[in-house]
């Protein structure tokens, strides 16, 4: 039975409703991992150091602020004196206003507990919290004076009471006492300072806001020595002294910190631009990125680079890559790693191992455009993996590579997911600059600084800003995600110019009619990012809005009479592919311009299309007359393609035409070849099949491989694709969040199982029943038969030990319905079902009292 006032964090769960105990889960997902037995075994998971510090960094700024102040004020503590550290004795209506939600915050997380006016923050929170001259608290105040004055001497207890004017007394404890109530009030604070000499409040206000830590020489000045001799600074190791918290706080007025901040910075300024603008701009950056895709899964069509042995991308190849996408390294770092995440890259695991596309990407080239896109946002939004660290040292100094491991960044998917959702909050065409959003997520995930080291400074010095003094804001990891989140987005085309495009809006399930409308998050309400089948089902639903924004693809171009064709548009994926073979690409961007030269002509003839075919092709997708130059540049390559033949002898060049041969073996360039004629039409060499096309080619002939059996090898683009790769799986930060159904599942577990350890049993007479608090009932098996017998007539539940066939012990309540063959078949309110338990694992049963149930 709980107490109308819980003495424990246990019994303060059990005054709670299933909602607040679903709500304290959710919260803390790592509280579920297995299933506390009971509220008990659920208060203390809640107060393990590793589950609080998971807690108190997914705090937002004010609601960790009210916790600091409860670490520093006394336990319990009543709500207005939360209040007054937290507003000042000139108190705050914002703060004011705000902190009822804070603490409702720090409740429903089970970090405090206890009513209004004995209010506990939990013992391990306040061990992180609470300051020490190891670890600082944020709000710069030293120890109290009673932790000051632990190791001090009786009667320098007695001779600081007589310098401030109060009697002695016979005993420290109440020395410290009477020093504590003088610091402690307001009046006789202010009239004892009034006293002081000018450079001894100097001195104060230096250490009031921290560190509160100074030293002192063995010979400390006149207004040194007057703080000394009063106790406003007292001993904190050899030479080193503190500002008393008392103290402390009468100098700042009561407040515990600089500058409370009860309200998150607002998204403003904010620009406004014309919705229709900011999607047709995010569908072109869409379809720009689908374009990259593509281009380097065609430059990776024959096989990419290899893996270093330490994994991931050479330096050297990240350069080459970046090259052919003509962009920065740092961007095609992420245009390799959304591929990856995609899964249409991947290692080939062959032993000389090499990257290159996957089976999947010759199955994502065939999609339509948006559903292409869909493919590519659904891996990014819950990818770990982060681009932007590519080129940086890991904590061992090694550097990080593309595609190597060491890149995945677990508060990724989180701050990207927040990100978005900060950006939905706007209206829509609306964008706000990149350190509002910053400011804006360093206020609902505030960093912790590192401790500082113990040493406090040499001398007094000035106070350092307010709050942790923690990394610039461009160096922390949170920062640093968010603005590559914001580039990202832009890149893929969820963003446009700044603002939230309408099909994003839909990847975080907000309506666009209603997101004009819609109300900005809960603060510091913990962004929820999206699992992976969660991100495949929204881009698809915004794959669908985005359609109708991309370009309809083309099936013309215009031949010029420079051996140019120009594509007005995106071409349609046969006519592109076929006119890639063709010609090279000379530009890109809104209009691609390809050229015709006499090795892109004799490519396509090695791919077994004859001069006929080519000449239809482009009278056919051609909405001007072909050139005459461009017929005759395909007539005359058509025409020297083939004559000569090239075999593995190791190679042989065969030829009808043995004047050609002839010609072949005088020019000096093909010394290096090192052929012989072996027949009137047959020329040897000695080199690689390979390397005798390239160097024939190179002396401007157009020669065919043939096969063994001497027909032509048709040199199509089949490419080189792994074996079957999954994409590589998120990282995630800790457990996943619960859903509904397992929240349930998991209230009614630990209900059944803490009615299970606290259920009123009723007394026996017999010494076999009786048990120990917290113990097995144990009873002689006749007994057992005799009290579940009873139960089924009477349908009453009861209290049993049970162990399992693993001999894990457990208690639980059960309903008995049948009890027959060595069996007992009840239903088990631990679990929630009907089960059957074997007699003999019943260590005992007792019999429930008449309103336990």
């Amino acid at each position: 039975m709980t107490t109308a006032t819980p003495r424990t964090l246990a019994e303060e769960l059990r005054t709670r409703s299933d909602r607040g105990l679903a709500g304290l889960l959710r919260a803390r997902p790592d509280l579920l991992n297995p299933v506390p037995g009971d509220l008990t075994q659920l208060a203390t998971r809640a107060g393990t150091r590793a589950s609080v510090v998971r807690a108190v960094e997914r705090l937002d700024t004010f609601a960790l602020q009210t916790a600091e102040a409860l670490a520093i004020a006394p336990d319990p503590c009543p709500y207005g004196t939360l209040a007054a550290l937290m507003a000042g004795d000139a108190g705050d209506e914002a703060v004011t206003a705000a902190l009822p939600g804070a603490l409702a915050a720090l409740r429903a997380q089970a970090l405090v507990w206890g009513p209004d006016d004995r209010l506990r923050l939990v013992r391990t929170a306040r061990e992180l919290l609470a300051p020490s001259p190891t670890r600082p608290s944020p709000t710069g105040l030293g120890p109290t004076v009673a932790e000051a004055t632990a190791g001090m001497s009786p009667g320098r207890l007695q001779e600081v009471l007589a310098a401030v004017d109060l009697p002695t007394t016979h005993d420290p404890v109440s020395a410290v006492a009477a020093l504590t109530a003088l610091f402690s009030d307001r009046a006789r604070m202010a009239a004892l300072l009034d006293t002081a000499p000018v450079e001894a409040v100097a001195v104060l206000d230096k250490l009031l806001w921290g560190p509160p830590y100074g030293a002192v020489t063995d010979r400390p000045a006149a207004h040194l020595q007057w703080l000394l001799d009063r106790g406003l600074l007292l001993p904190a190791g050899a030479r080193n002294v503190a500002l008393p918290r008392e103290a402390a706080l009468h100098l700042r007025a009561g407040r515990a910190h600089r500058v409370p901040e009860p309200a998150p910075p607002a998204l403003a300024p904010t620009t406004a631009r014309d919705p229709q603008l900011v999607d047709n701009a995010a569908a072109g950056q869409a379809f720009t990125a689908l374009a990259t895709v593509e281009e380097l899964l065609k430059e990776w069509d024959l096989g990419g680079p290899p893996v270093l042995r330490a994994g991931g991308l050479s330096v050297r190849d990240l350069k080459r890559t970046a090259t052919a996408l003509d962009t920065t390294e740092q961007l095609a770092a992420f245009w390799l790693e959304l591929a990856y995440a995609a899964g249409l890259i991947a290692s080939d695991g062959e032993a000389d191992e090499r990257y290159a596309a996957t089976p999947a990407a010759e199955e994502w080239l065939q999609l339509p455009d948006h559903e292409r896109w869909a493919v590519l946002v659904a891996a990014w939004l819950p990818a770990t993996r982060t681009p932007g660290v590519v080129g940086t040292a890991d904590a061992k100094g090694r550097t990080l590579a593309a595609l190597g491991p060491h890149l995945d960044r677990s508060p990724a998917p989180e701050v990207r997911h927040r990100v978005l959702t900060l950006l939905a909050t706007l209206a829509p065409g609306t964008s706000v600059p990149e350190p509002t959003l910053l400011s804006r997520l360093r206020w609902e995930r505030p960093l912790r600084a590192a401790a500082p080291a113990a040493q406090p400074p040499a001398s007094p010095a000035p106070a350092a800003p307010d709050g942790p003094a923690g990394p610039a804001p461009a160096e922390d990891l949170r920062s640093r995600l968010a603005q590559g989140a914001l580039a990202e987005a832009e890149l893929l085309g969820v963003t446009g110019r700044g603002a939230l495009a309408t099909h994003g809006r839909t990847l975080l399930g907000t309506a666009p009619a209603a997101a004009e409308a819609a109300p900005a998050p809960e603060a510091g309400a913990t962004a929820t990012p999206l699992t992976p089948a969660e991100a495949t089902t929204t881009a698809a639903r915004a794959a669908v809005l985005l359609a109708p924004l991309l370009p309809e693809p083309l099936d013309h171009v215009l031949l010029q009479a420079d051996l140019t064709a120009v594509a007005p548009g995106p071409l349609h994926r046969p006519l592109a592919e076929a006119l890639g073979v063709l010609a090279d690409v000379e530009s890109k961007g809104g209009a691609t311009v390809y050229r015709f030269t006499p090795a892109s002509v004799r490519r396509a003839l090695d791919s077994g299309r004859s001069a006929a075919e080519l000449q239809e092709f482009l009278t056919t997708h051609s909405r001007t007359p072909v050139p005459q130059p461009l017929a005759y540049l395909v007539d005359d390559v058509a025409r020297k393609h083939g004559q000569l033949r090239v075999g593995a002898a190791t190679a042989y060049v065969r030829c009808d035409d043995d004047a050609l041969l002839a010609e072949i073996l005088a020019d000096r360039r093909a010394a290096a070849l090192r052929l012989r004629r072996l027949a009137p039409t047959v020329l040897a060499a000695q080199c690689a099949p390979e390397h005798l096309l390239d160097g024939l080619r190179a002396m401007g002939y157009a020669p065919a491989a043939e096969s063994a059996a001497g027909d032509v090898l048709v040199a199509r683009a089949d490419s080189y694709r792994t074996p079957p790769r999954t994409a590589p799986a998120p990282v995630p930060d800790g457990p996943p969040p619960p859903d509904r159904t397992l929240l349930e599942a998991a209230v009614r577990a630990i209900r059944a199982g803490d009615l299970a350890a606290t259920a009123e049993r009723k007394p026996t007479a017999a010494p076999t029943g009786t048990t120990a608090p917290g113990a097995l009932p144990r009873t002689t098996s006749a007994e057992t038969l005799a009290t579940m017998q009873a139960a089924v007539l009477t349908s009453s539940p009861v209290w049993i030990g049970y162990v399992n066939a693993d001999g894990a012990a457990s208690q639980r309540v059960i309903a008995p319905v049948r009890v027959e063959g060595g069996y007992v078949t009840a239903y088990d309110h631990t679990s929630d079902e009907v089960r059957t338990y074997p007699l003999h694992r019943i260590t005992g049963v007792s019999e429930l009292a008449d309103d336990a149930v």
